[in-house]
């Protein structure tokens, strides 16, 4: 999910890897300022397909752009589908900002908690409650053994069973030595985390589902809500079974590469993705990496499913938009100003938020 700033050169580059070069996140390079207070360089949006504007067209006249369909389904809610791209469904605002809401805070403060895996697993072993350990200012440090005799007092969150070295304290500390521990603040952490993994956990080093790992269930409301969503993509007669979960944490210039979602026993069945926080850009590309792919805009409270044929199309997300003028979200700003919410919102306004869930088997 990381890149730099260089623009790279356009040769032996698949069509895939042009459109993600074309919308990714650069900088002006004429300001010796630093990267904060640089501009980013101006994009060309004229292509990027906006289900947002299509819904409020076909809502208005049942007018369509031409290559996009509407289906009729059993619930109110408008699903379209690209001729071009069969088993690709895609319904704006399907959320309620209610739903919204819920889904930002359970994937901070839930969906990260042990035994659920994130990407910090490999260095510092399960972390519980690093949203409420950033809220708090703490700081995760990696202890001598002299130190293990701290009493498990107020300053202390809770410690790692995997990983004892570390655990969450008010301030750093200096070793026995003079020396000062090894530490990250929560909040670094906190904008390091790029992915947790619900229900069964996914091996990323093997590449498969390793159902001997403890892991959270889903929850039953994210199961139903799957469920009831994924409706219009699943085979006559049959009902989507959520098994697994990986939610995805996007900050300031992250992208995620162009990838299949090829683990899955049956690509018949959809993959549910929700999308929450910052506008992004989405790209759905064809089997091959170079089939130049469709870009189209992802709001807070879209819904996209991915069955059958569209499971073998090559997909990713080269840019999230976090800058006031084009994030669009606005009205999840609202909903998260007052009161204890404002740490919620303090991080939703330059992140975006990829919830997408699947049936294993």
């Amino acid at each position: 999910m990381y890149g730099s700033d260089r623009v790279p050169d356009d040769s032996d580059r698949t069509a895939f890897k042009r459109a993600e070069k074309k919308y990714k996140l650069y900088y002006d390079n004429d300001s010796k300022s630093s990267k904060k207070k640089k501009q980013p360089k101006q994009v060309d949006l004229s292509e990027v397909v906006d289900f947002k504007s299509a819904l409020a067209s076909f809502n208005q006249n049942r007018e369509l752009p031409p290559g996009i369909l509407a289906l009729c389904s059993d619930f109110n809610l408008p699903v379209f589908c690209l001729e071009s791209r069969p088993g690709f469904y895609f319904i704006p605002g399907a959320l309620s900002m209610e739903e919204q809401c819920r889904w930002v805070k359970e994937s901070l403060t839930s969906f990260p908690q042990p035994p659920n895996r994130t990407n910090h697993n490999a260095i510092y072993g399960p972390i519980h409650d690093l949203f409420i350990a950033a809220k708090e200012r703490k700081v995760l440090v990696e202890e001598e053994s002299s130190l293990t005799g701290l009493d498990s007092g107020p300053n202390l969150c809770v410690s790692n069973v995997e990983a004892p070295g570390w655990k969450f304290l008010e301030e750093p500390v200096t070793s026995s030595k003079g020396n000062t521990c090894k530490s990250i603040s929560a909040s670094v952490l906190l904008r390091k985390l790029r992915w947790s993994t619900l229900g069964l956990q996914f091996d990323w080093s093997k590449r498969n589902y390793n159902v001997s790992l403890p892991h959270n269930k889903i929850p039953n409301a994210l199961c139903q809500l799957a469920k009831r969503m994924a409706a219009p993509a699943m085979p006559m007669g049959e009902e989507f079974q959520p098994e697994a979960a990986i939610v995805n944490y996007f900050g300031i210039g992250d992208t995620l590469g162009g990838h299949l979602d090829d683990m899955e026993a049956d690509w018949s069945k959809p993959i549910v993705s929700l999308s929450l926080g910052c506008k992004a850009i989405f790209l759905l590309g064809g089997k091959s990496r170079d089939d130049p792919p469709i870009a189209m805009f992802l709001h807070s409270g879209d819904i996209v499913l991915m069955a059958g044929e569209a499971r073998e199309c090559f997909h990713g997300v080269p840019r999230i938009f976090t800058d006031k003028e084009n994030a669009e979200i606005t009205p999840l700003e609202s909903q998260f100003s007052h009161g204890d919410d404002a740490c919620f919102l303090e991080y939703i306004r330059t992140s975006r938020i990829n919830i997408n869930i699947r049936q294993v088997f």
